[in-house]
């Protein structure tokens, strides 16, 4: 029984890592409306910089969260006026082979800078634990998990509170009417956009502290959070993090219980994205 709650809060944790970046890919698609494949090296862009900064400059991880936030965000933004804005209004195929095409590069870029090998950041509290009566949290899942809830939060707030954060959701749901009230849709799907690379890229900074940086371990949790944002329906901010929960407490499970269940860890969120994209294939005839 131990075990078994054992798994549950680790699965917790991690879902709060997958709840963020699944929120930037969310909202991408809900504001912009563009399938963004490349949404995972935003997050490789984090780590690196958080493997950089260690490396060469001993910067804490802590400290580069605002730095790759910001960096990200510029990254996002610059993507989105130079690349994603021609084709918002091409055929969906387009769109999708630009991003899918971009995520290429990418890697293949970070593959020539980097190489192939795993960079891990490695500060001094990296293994450190803390005891929960029978229980052991690692303290930097569990730091992640809440700076994630924290982030969340102040997204909802910035959405629900603000003038801005209002224009964007007006922009979510009517593309035209906004126009009429002065809003300008470009200004909104620029900020979307810079939002969701830097939320993918504050992730990566906590990733390359709990697991690595690499040139692909962005199209892993791109492929993650398309599973996530499908289960919770697209573009659909509110259900993210329940969708997070299914797919990180299956995966603890699977690693946990699974004889070899390691490498059957890859076909839960592949599980996961079958059955909702035939959910909502059911509900929609």
């Amino acid at each position: 029984m131990e075990l078994f709650a054992q798994t549950l809060l680790n699965g917790v944790l991690m879902a709060g890592v997958y709840a963020l970046v699944a929120t930037g890919l969310a909202l991408s698609l809900g504001v912009v409306g563009i399938v963004n494949f490349a949404h995972g090296e935003f997050l490789m862009l984090g780590a690196y910089l958080s493997y950089l900064l260690f490396a060469f400059r001993g910067v804490d991880p802590l400290l580069s969260l605002g730095l790759a936030f910001l960096a990200a965000f510029l990254v996002g933004a610059l993507t989105y006026h130079g690349l994603i804005r021609p084709v918002l209004r091409a055929p969906e195929l387009n769109q999708m082979l630009l991003t899918f095409g971009l995520s290429v590069f990418l890697q293949n870029l970070a593959l020539l800078l980097f190489g192939a090998d795993t960079r891990v950041v490695a500060p001094p509290y990296q293994a450190a634990t803390l005891a929960l009566g029978p229980f052991f949290l690692g303290a930097v899942p569990l730091g992640a998990f809440l700076l994630s809830l924290a982030l969340l939060l102040l997204l909802q707030a910035f959405l629900t509170r603000s003038r801005l954060g209002l224009a964007v959701r007006a922009v979510a749901q009517n593309r035209l009417a906004p126009g009429l009230l002065g809003i300008e849709a470009e200004a909104v799907y620029l900020l979307a956009f810079g939002l969701s690379a830097a939320l993918a890229g504050v992730a990566g900074v906590m990733l390359s502290v709990m697991l690595y940086a690499s040139p692909t371990v962005g199209f892993l949790f791109t492929l993650k959070s398309f599973a996530i944002v499908a289960l919770a329906g697209l573009g659909n901010l509110k259900g993210v993090i329940p969708a997070a929960l299914v797919l990180a407490l299956a995966e603890a499970l699977v690693s946990t219980y699974v004889p070899g269940g390691g490498g059957l860890v890859e076909a839960v969120f592949f599980l996961v994205l079958f059955l909702a994209l035939v959910g909502r294939a059911w509900r929609a005839a």
